[in-house]
Order: structure tokens, then C-alpha cells, then sequence
């Protein structure tokens, strides 16, 4: 599984971060995206759902692969 963050959607209230600061990096305008390279791994997979979830601006997706 990977997250991605639509760039174009966050608007940078980095809920993500607070939720789940291994799983996201924030840049100096507060924009998130995937920490790494987006993978997510074993054990936290319904930490990622819940900040899916909690994303005000739907700009998370998980990607199974």
C-alpha cells in the first residue's frame, strides 16, 4: 500500500502530520506529501485510513497494490 496527496487539493491544514507524522513531510507553505516513498508499512495501514478519512479536502488516497 502507498499514500499519495493531491497536491492541487491540500490546502495545508496537515491534519496528516498531527494524525501521522511517520507517514507524511510538510514543506514551508504547509502543504503535505507522503514521507519517503509513500509506502506504507505493515501495522499501520488503518492509521493511513483514519487520516484518509480525517482529510478535509479529500486529497489523501491509499493505493493498494
Amino acid at each position: 500500500m502507498k499514500i499519495r496527496v493531491d497536491a492541487d487539493r491540500c490546502q495545508g491544514h496537515q491534519r496528516c502530520f498531527a494524525l501521522a507524522p511517520d507517514l507524511f513531510e510538510v514543506d514551508d507553505y504547509g502543504t503535505s506529501s507522503p514521507a519517503g516513498t509513500g509506502t506504507i508499512a505493515p501495522g499501520q495501514e488503518n492509521l493511513a485510513r483514519r487520516v484518509m478519512a480525517n482529510c478535509p479536502e479529500y486529497a489523501i488516497e491509499i493505493v493498494e497494490q
